[in-house]
Parts: structure tokens; sequence; C-alpha cells
């Protein structure tokens, strides 16, 4: 198999010995970071990504003397990756991970139903495991940049696709493969490949009018500054503050809870109904899926001690917060560690 994102160095040419585990370990270097984020946006789970692409590796090792070099290593340890990915997601009750229960609607009050471990949550990706995302080429048929396809809002998108859908559209419109690559590695017709990417892009466009997400500036001053005033309202015990730095129709979502809530006033309300459930917090920036994030940990009101609490991730919007979300406990804190944070935040 050939690959239409450049060229790679094979392991081997017909004819010569079967790369050795030195020449092996490098091999599983150069390609693991972008491996297991291909496989976090097959599957939305942080954890699972991690064991798929040990899984990968050692498949490969394994079947190393089935490779004859004529394709590119990338590409062979695509196939074996997206492959487990279907597998895993056959033989797990949901093949989908959400952000919010489909056709429920947003809530207005207190959250009630309390957290819910029967449903599979989408996980948010550290941005200090992605691929270097400003050297990132697709190949040529690539309908989306690098930077939009590893957002939060994104995944979620893709999680509504069945999955033989779904890897069809990573493989063509994220990666940038023909759809006669893409059959060599699912399996089936170039045809079928076509059929299943226009149900795809038809899925996607019900979710956005344009077909595709909003394109999102690099990084920016303003963007900076909103995250920081945003810690600082947290910091500071400012929850109008806070409130004022979300858009007018913005979005909360706090998995593992069901509720979600829709626009200023009815986040306002929520946020205000449990402000006051910690004696304080603090806050420490992360980066989670190329956009800004928080970890805030909270003070408790009887032992005063300081505990992690949320993992939080920031959709911003010219100076604004169009989306936010924020995993809340027991989901929260078992994510802090992935994101190289503490147990307990430093000094102030």
């Amino acid at each position: 198999m050939t690959n239409a994102s450049g060229p790679i160095e094979p392991l081997g040419r017909p004819g010569q010995p079967v790369l050795d585990r030195l020449a092996f370990e490098r091999l599983t270097v150069a390609h693991r970071r972008e491996l297991k984020l291909h496989c976090y946006r097959m599957v939305g789970s942080l954890n699972e990504a991690d064991d798929l692409v040990q899984e990968t590796f050692l498949k490969a090792w394994r079947a190393r003397s089935q490779f004859d070099g004529r394709g590119s290593a990338r590409g062979w340890l695509y196939s074996i990756a997206t492959n487990s990915c279907l597998n895993a997601i056959k033989a797990r009750s949901s093949a989908r991970r959400i952000l919010e229960q489909p056709e429920r609607p947003p809530s207005e009050g207190g959250a009630t139903d309390g957290p819910t471990a029967e449903l599979a949550w989408l996980e948010p990706y550290p941005d200090a495991e992605l691929p270097d995302i400003a050297d990132d080429r697709p190949g040529p048929e690539a309908r989306y940049e690098a930077r939009e396809a590893v957002r939060l809002a994104f995944v979620a998108a893709i999680q509504l696709l069945p999955p033989r859908q779904r890897a069809a559209l990573l493989l063509c419109d994220v990666l940038g493969w023909s759809a006669i690559e893409a059959a060599q590695l699912l399996g089936g017709s170039t045809a079928s490949i076509n059929s299943a990417l226009q149900r795809a892009r038809a899925t996607l466009g019900e979710r956005y009018p344009q077909g595709r997400p909003p394109q999102r500036s690099l990084p920016s001053a303003d963007e900076g500054l909103l995250l920081e005033r945003y810690m600082l309202a947290w910091q500071a015990d400012n929850l109008d503050g806070l409130v004022d730095l979300l858009r007018e129709d913005a979005v909360y979502h706090m998995p593992p809870w069901r509720e979600w809530y829709h626009g200023r006033p009815a986040i306002g309300a929520f946020l205000g109904s449990v402000w006051g459930n910690f004696a304080g917090y603090r806050a420490v920036a992360v980066g989670a899926n190329g956009q800004p994030a928080v970890g805030v940990y909270a003070l408790g009101h009887r032992d005063s001690i300081w505990r992690p609490h949320s993992l939080h991730v920031i959709e911003p919007d010219y100076g604004k917060i169009a989306s936010l979300t924020i995993y809340v406990p027991p989901l929260g804190p078992a994510l802090f560690a992935a994101f190289g944070l503490p147990p307990e935040p430093g000094p102030p």
C-alpha cells in the first residue's frame, strides 16, 4: 500500500532481512503519536487509544516478516491500527462515545440525575500527546485541516458515524488517503468507500450546515487573555465574571452528568447553584484537543484539603467562550494524571 501523506522509509525491501528490534523501536517512536491520535479519533477514549497503539505495535512486530517493503511502513501501521479499532468498537457495548445524550433537550435549573456510569463519555486529549500539528501535512485529498480535526467538537461529531464510515472519513478526509487506498485497508470496493464517505459527510452536514466546523484561527493574544480571565474568575470566587466570559448562546456540558445547558442565563443559573459547594478553587492551565484547557482543584469545606476536581475544555470565539466542557467527578479527577497534573496544586 502506498500512502498519499508523503514518503516513508520502508521496513525493508523484497529480499532484504526482516527489520531487527532496534529498527522496529525507531519505527514505533516515529509514528506513536500520530497513531495514538488516530485511535483516539476512532474510539473517543484516551485510555483505549493507549491500549490500541500498544496492540498495533505488538501485532506489527509479530507480523513483521509479512511486510514486503513495497509500501510505506506508515500505511502498514495505519492499516493494523484501524482494523484494531474497528474490532475493539465491535466488541464493546456502545459503538460511540458522547458529550450529550442524543435527543436530550438542554436542562434548566439544578442537576439531579447524578453521574452516569452506564453511558460511554467522550474523553479529552492532552495537547502534550499531539503530533506536531504545525508540520502535519495531510494528503492532497484531505478536507479538514489538522487543527480543526483534533477539536473536541469534531471528535464528538464523528462519533455519530457508524465505525466503518468513521474510518473512511478519517482516512480520506482527515489523513488525505485516496478512496483506492482506503478500500485496500478496509476491504471492499472503491465504490463502497465513496458511498461510505458520502453518507458520513451527509451526517456531518446535518450537524454543520456548511459541511464542516467553523474554522478556528491560530491561538492569539486574545485567547490567552480569555484563558487568564477564566482562571482568575475561578480563583477569585467571581461567578459573575465567569458568566460574563460566556457567549450569549454558549453551550455547557459536564460529563459524566447527563444534564447540559444552552445559553448564558441557564449556564449561570446552574453554576450559581453549585458554586458554593467548595471553599475555594485553584486553576492550572493545560491544553486539550488543541484548545485552551484548565485543571481545577477544589478546597473542601470540612477538611480544608485541596483535591483534583474538574478538567475544563474551552472553545473560544472572538474573546468569548462558545462552548465549555467541564469533566466533573468522578471522571474529571481521573483525567488529571494523563494531563500531567499532580494530585494537589502547588503554592498559589
